[in-house]
């Protein structure tokens, strides 16, 4: 049985995704070493991030031969002509055609965008030409859209964004918030399932690092009830100083797949937290074991 599984772990992880800041990009001589040819990479916008950093990461990946997917968050974007201004940058300087969007960390919009919605209604999207959408996903919530904790308007954007996925051209996809239970997100399949929503989803997952620096990012990412599996190993003095693996949610989400065929993970992403190099490291250790 343990072969088997691992079979459906190697399977599951292959052909991953990853995200990496503009700040990584510049100072990593080459990804060529590091990350499978022709990997995805998301390029993250963080709220400090100025178009003219994130454009030329954007390049510098994709003349590497990476598929880049750029963070296009909402709330930090003024008006339509500078939408339509980082979209045409990302096009023509750096070959982009793929775009994330996500309302961003702000809290308060700056200006006429506060959510991944308004984006696409926008319809600079269409006209720029983008081949693939990919929008948020929160297996455990989100408290910036519903915060009395329950579901309701995380769940009514998620039907508006599968009704836009029957009308574009664009390939979509869910990318989700990291999470370190797979029954957390096995119900959160099932329930999303339920309301009519069937767009693939590439499955946030947080790579190795020390246990200090993921209950760091889980914390400051709001990650929910999936987070006692980390607090309790923290507990355990034997277990506090080695790493964090994601090992155990993989095997348990890849065995999932593996006896439902429409179990709807179509890929695996990867939040780098101890590294780029060190999460593909460690899956290549995965799939060579």
């Amino acid at each position: 049985m343990g072969t088997m599984i691992n079979t459906y772990l190697k399977d599951f992880i292959s052909g991953y995704s990853i995200e990496v800041i503009p700040k990584t990009v510049a100072k990593t001589e080459s990804f060529g070493d590091i990350l499978p040819k022709s990997t995805r990479v998301y390029l993250a916008h963080l709220q400090d991030a100025d178009i003219t950093e994130m454009v030329p990461a954007a390049k510098k990946l994709n003349d590497e031969g990476f598929t880049v997917m750029p963070h296009i968050p909402a709330r930090v974007i003024k008006n339509k002509a500078m939408l339509g201004d980082w979209l045409s940058m990302y096009q023509n300087e750096a070959g982009v055609d793929e775009a994330l969007l996500i309302a961003g960390g702000s809290p308060k919009p700056i200006g006429d965008y506060d959510s991944s919605i308004k984006l696409i209604e926008s319809g600079l999207f269409d006209l720029a030409g983008f081949k693939r959408l990919h929008i948020a996903g929160h297996p455990e919530g989100n408290k910036d859209i519903d915060p009395d904790g329950e579901i309701k308007n995380v769940s009514e954007a998620l039907s508006w964004k599968q009704e836009f996925s029957k009308r574009t051209d664009a390939e979509m996809a869910i990318a989700t918030q990291f999470c370190f239970d797979a029954n957390v997100v096995k119900k959160w399949m099932d329930d999303i399932k339920d309301d009519g929503i069937d767009i693939p989803i590439h499955i946030g997952i947080a790579g190795p690092a020390k246990l200090q620096t993921i209950l760091k990012f889980s914390i400051e990412c709001g990650i929910g009830s999936s987070m006692k599996i980390l607090t309790k190993r923290a507990k355990d003095i034997t277990k506090l100083l080695l790493p964090y693996e994601p090992t155990q949610v993989l095997r348990d989400l890849a065995e999932y797949k593996a006896k439902d065929p429409k179990f709807n993970i179509e890929q695996v992403h990867f939040f780098p937290f101890g590294g780029i190099k060190q999460t593909s490291d460690w899956v290549r250790e995965v799939l060579n074991d």
